[in-house]
């Protein structure tokens, strides 16, 4: 479970911020409050956390306009953004959400057991998405052959050593690009030297 996290919560209702504040601390958590997008913004950029709880309307920026922020990121950790609507989540207002990059909905009045929820799917995909961070920083691929270094310096080809580690199994084959660029003019040059030679 998902415990212990730091989340910051963006409300610009005191009551409902108060509420959302007092569930997520009864669940072992600690709240870091904004009142809107834009006073998140800061406190994210001054503190960065792994879980934003966000409504959805608020003056200044709103929480889809947070979330594409968010997202426009280069190469930082994954944020799970959670949106607090009092909107309907009908198809519209959930493809304008995907679009902004939003990650999951919760709708108003707060529920206690959905919110939990929620958390727990936050905590699968923040650890699935560090180990995959992880598994981009600690592999050493050489920017030519693209072979791979293993614990022991020694260098294989990518479909071997993904092999010995996952049992996964490989076909070839020829991509558009390396066909025309590799592959044809070899050919050419194979039959080009073939009429030379003659029969």
């Amino acid at each position: 479970m998902l415990a212990g996290v730091k989340i910051l919560t963006v409300e610009d209702d005191a009551v409902a911020r108060a509420v959302l504040r007092r569930a997520l601390q009864k669940l072992g958590h600690d709240v870091v409050e904004a009142k809107d997008g834009r006073e998140a913004w800061a406190l994210f950029s001054d503190e960065p956390v792994r879980v934003i709880v966000s409504d959805w309307m608020m003056p200044e920026v709103s929480g889809l306009e947070l979330c594409q922020k968010l997202r426009a990121r280069a190469d930082a950790d994954y944020v799970y953004f959670i949106l607090i609507t009092a909107n309907s989540a009908d198809s519209a207002n959930r493809i304008a959400a995907a679009d902004a990059g939003v990650d999951d909905f919760l709708s108003k009045p707060l529920n206690f057991e959905e919110l939990w929820m929620r958390l727990r799917v936050a905590e699968r995909i923040l650890k699935f998405s560090t180990q995959v961070r992880q598994l981009e920083e600690l592999l050493p691929i050489c920017s030519y052959c693209k072979k791979i270094r293993d614990d022991q310096n020694y260098w294989q080809q990518m479909e071997g050593y993904i092999n010995e580690r996952t049992g996964s199994e490989f076909s070839h084959s020829v991509c558009p690009d390396c066909m025309t660029r590799v592959v044809q003019p070899e050919l050419d040059k194979m039959k080009a030297e073939r009429i030379r030679k003659g029969p």
